[in-house]
């Protein structure tokens, strides 16, 4: 059985105010043409996307159509089962998902999490395809409870909880190779810029053994294609987006994986390269260093952040840098010499826990130290922010 994972789509996105509808499509493209026209000449009997199809709950018009544009010629030669994210409003992603043929399957609702998707392949391989949607600990620790005390408010409780349903309805169906979709952040994984924080309790993590005797798990959620920890005999991998979403991502080979799967024996996964639409490149020197030298030929159709170290702030910075870089999307000036701004220095706010923040934070406005209580009030605000954005989200076909 020959299986296709992908993730991350963020249909919608911007980058640094650039509309990327046509990156994406050209992205997307190349996935259609890897399914209708596979490298090796085998036929791909499922594409799995997990997660975060949309950017934001409300998804662009255009972005819609794209979705639309995409299933539809996926679909007419393989079957697609698609998941919700953290960013897709589950809601509106899952609509229809009751009228669509059988050959599209959206995942959506955590209450058919352990509804596989029955696949039997032309080799005779049969395969039980299971979606876990993106759980917000705040509301699946009920649902998943089975009616009892709830579950501890935690990713690595709920995602735990939803395998071993999947697990539960795995023991009934022997000789059934098994895949899991889901959108988390797994212990061992590299995170990027662009990933929107997921913590709760200050813990975004989850054991890549919650994934213990399934054959093949396929993540969603952070960017960059990577094997996480993982339990012996389970093969757990992240596709990571089709797209660069930030410069943090520059150096990504960004990819699609083609998933193989026997009647026994471990998963076998081949990354396929997805060529993108336009290079990233960050560049530093003084402008006239910039704007002549030849090093820089490479970059110059490149989406570019830029920074410049004159002394002196030179006159119409951002005209002249975009006189040979057209595509610059961040332009800086820091002079040589002084201390590089506070940008360089810092974590990227996804990758730090509130708590850690708010300290910082309440330190720099009082210049004193901040105490344990004034942390526990900024991180359960920040919890009760992210909270009701996904309650808003939720509520808003209502």
């Amino acid at each position: 059985m020959r299986l296709l994972h992908t993730s991350d789509w963020h249909l919608g996105r911007t980058l640094h105010g650039v509309n990327l509808h046509e990156a994406q499509t050209a992205v997307l493209e190349r996935l259609c043409e890897l399914v209708e026209d596979p490298p090796d000449g085998v036929p791909v009997d499922a594409v799995l996307v997990a997660g975060d199809v949309y950017d934001r709950g409300v998804p662009p018009v255009e972005s819609v159509q794209l979705l639309e544009w995409t299933l539809s010629r996926l679909s007419a030669v393989t079957t697609v089962v698609v998941t919700s994210g953290n960013h897709d409003s589950a809601i509106r992603l899952g609509y229809g998902a009751g009228l669509f043929r059988d050959s599209i399957r959206m995942v959506t609702d955590p209450g058919q999490l352990d509804l596989p998707v029955l696949l039997e392949a032309s080799d005779g391989v049969r395969a039980a395809i299971y979606g876990i949607p993106y759980l917000d600990p705040d509301h699946a620790r009920v649902a998943l409870a089975g009616g009892g005390e709830p579950l501890p408010r935690s990713h690595q409780a709920v995602v735990s909880a939803a395998c071993d349903r999947i697990r539960a309805d795995l023991a009934e169906r022997p000789g059934v190779r098994s895949v899991v979709l889901a959108h988390a952040f797994v212990a061992g994984a590299e995170p990027s810029d662009s990933e929107r924080s997921i913590m709760v309790g200050g813990v975004d993590r989850v054991a890549g053994t919650a994934f213990h005797g399934i054959d093949y798990a396929a993540l969603g959620h952070l960017h960059g294609p990577q094997a996480p920890e993982s339990a012996e005999g389970s093969v757990v991998r992240y596709s990571g987006s089709p797209l660069r979403y930030s410069f943090s991502e520059q150096d990504h080979t960004k990819v699609a994986l083609l998933v193989d799967l026997d009647a026994s024996g471990p998963a076998r996964v081949t990354p396929v390269e997805i060529a993108q639409p336009r290079p990233m490149a960050t560049l530093r020197g003084t402008l006239d260093e910039l704007l002549e030298s030849p090093a820089h030929a490479s970059a110059e159709e490149a989406w570019v952040r830029v920074t410049v170290t004159d002394r002196v702030r030179p006159d119409s910075l951002m005209d002249r840098v975009k006189s040979r870089f057209p595509h610059a999307l961040q332009v800086f000036h820091e002079p040589d010499g002084t201390v590089e701004r506070a940008r360089a220095s810092t974590t990227v706010v996804s990758e730090r826990d509130p708590r850690e923040l708010g300290s910082d934070f309440i330190a720099y406005v009082t210049k004193t130290e901040a105490s344990s209580g004034e942390v526990d009030v900024f991180a359960a605000g920040y919890e009760a922010a992210v909270k009701a954005q996904h309650l808003a989200e939720a509520q808003e076909v209502g």
